[in-house]
């Protein structure tokens, strides 16, 4: 993609690097006006990155525009986004890209708003890689590719912590020694840009619940729910990492510290077993012995794949329980992301267990993919909002260069 000096008009691109993708989207980038925000023009991702990588990527009208693949192992991160880079200059045609956005999944204690990004930036959020060792490194690894394809085109790193930076002190706090804490050992809290999106877009679908309590739902292969009061994150689910609170795909979500005591004690795990446990053989796979899917499990006549289910919605609806108590009552529920968003039985299930709350569900409504689904009379509203932590990541990185 061909840069252009920030003062011009052109393309803010953005990247989001998981462990074994790299999603990105390419917006155009508005100079004048009220709205900054500009359309979208394309959104791809490449995935199987360590298996065998395949790039696809859509226009704004959901086509397929370009699609490639590679043998076993031909990618890493780096070269992943030069492969992307080299695919959105085809694209764009010409079309120079202002600046970058980049999602990162942990800022610390430090970072609590977006920032541009030069060396030393880069140095310190090296350091809270023990913070978030499955994520930090492959967020750096496309900052770092692009740094050194196009030093001069401004980078702007947007944080999953920073939205939960509001929460109140004992909202963060551990039960641990003092010293531990001052050592940022403390709840952070993540998928911060989806919150912040969701919040956003509140004012805009439901502007009556804009300011009041709400419990939003993340319901995807990473799984977190958020307690926000006037647009403000006061509790999370997720702590230290990402690993904590509900039950996951793939990751146990809250879990008994003795039981790793025991397992390191008495079964023989050592360090990197416990991390695959806790991270890549748990949660929906490792309940239902079958996937980490929840279109394979709903799918399935299993009965382990409709217990895994059932602890699932379970945990939600606990934890959903916990968070109307931070808040002290509940007005709205909002379902966003891959479940949350496509799952009307995830959706309905969770919902019958929070009538207490004074959910009331509307059957014909929860069959939308966006909207209000409960009943007109229900004194707790629920609400489908589709995510985007792209669009919010644009959002932030037009900023910056304003």
């Amino acid at each position: 993609m061909n840069p252009s000096p920030a003062t011009e008009s052109g393309v803010i691109a953005v990247l989001n690097a998981g462990s074994s993708s790299i999603k990105f989207a390419l917006f155009e980038r508005r100079t004048g006006g009220p709205e900054r925000d500009g359309p979208l023009l394309f959104r791809g991702q490449v995935e199987r990155l360590g298996l065998e990588p395949r790039l696809s990527v859509k226009d704004a009208a959901g086509k397929v525009v370009a699609e490639r693949s590679w043998p076993a192992g031909a990618l890493d991160h780096h070269s992943a986004t030069d492969a992307i880079l080299e695919c959105g200059q085809e694209l764009l045609r010409g079309r120079p890209v202002v600046t970058f956005g980049h999602r990162v999944v942990h800022g610390g204690t430090e970072f609590a708003a977006p920032v541009r990004v030069d060396p030393a930036i880069v140095a310190r959020l090296e350091k809270l890689i023990p913070l978030a060792p499955l994520h930090q490194p492959h967020n750096l690894a496309p900052i770092r590719a692009i740094a050194r394809t196009a030093p001069q085109l401004p980078q702007i790193a947007c944080f999953d912590t920073a939205f939960h930076r509001s929460q109140p002190a004992v909202a963060q706090a551990f039960a641990l020694p003092r010293a531990l804490t001052a050592d940022g050992v403390r709840r952070y809290g993540f998928h911060g840009l989806s919150y912040d999106y969701i919040v956003r877009r509140v004012r805009d679908v439901a502007p009556a619940i804009a300011d009041r309590r709400l419990i939003i739902a993340h319901l995807g292969n990473g799984a977190s729910l958020c307690a926000v009061n006037g647009g403000r994150s006061v509790a999370s689910t997720m702590g230290f990492t990402a690993v904590d609170g509900l039950m996951m795909g793939t990751r146990t979500g809250s879990l008994d510290p003795g039981v790793l005591l025991y397992l390191l004690k008495e079964r023989g795990f050592d360090a990197q077993a416990i991390e695959d446990l806790l991270y890549r053989k748990s949660g929906l796979l490792g309940v239902s012995g079958l996937s980490s899917d929840m279109r394979t499990l709903r799918a399935s006549d299993a009965p382990e794949a409709a217990e895994a289910i059932a602890l699932f919605v379970y945990r939600i609806v606990r934890e959903a329980g916990s968070l109307a108590a931070a808040l002290g009552g509940v007005d709205a529920v909002i379902f966003t992301a891959g479940i949350g968003e496509n799952d009307a039985d995830t959706r309905a299930e969770v919902s019958a267990g929070c009538r207490w709350l004074g959910l009331a569900l509307d059957e014909a409504r929860n069959h939308r993919h966006e909207g209000r689904i409960s009943r007109d009379d229900s004194p707790v509203s629920a609400w489908v909002i589709p995510t985007d932590e792209e669009r919010m990541i644009a959002h932030y990185a037009g900023e910056a260069l304003a």
